[in-house]
């Protein structure tokens, strides 16, 4: 399973990536655009400039 995400696990900037061995890793995809992300950050991540909440889906409760 690997260690928690932190922040990128609800990050819209970070996509999970399975190989075809089975490894998993989380690439943030604002490092294609600013060098300041790295491709794959060490997990767990706690603090980021770059962190943007995932969209809330429809129907889910707003956050208090």
């Amino acid at each position: 399973m690997g260690p928690p995400p932190g922040l990128c696990g609800a990050c819209r900037h970070s996509r999970v990536i399975q190989t075809a061995r089975g490894s998993v890793f989380r690439l943030c995809e604002r490092s294609a655009t600013d060098p300041r992300f790295p491709r794959y950050p060490n997990l767990p991540v706690l603090a980021c400039a770059g962190f943007e909440p995932l969209e809330r889906s429809l129907g889910a409760p707003p956050s208090a």
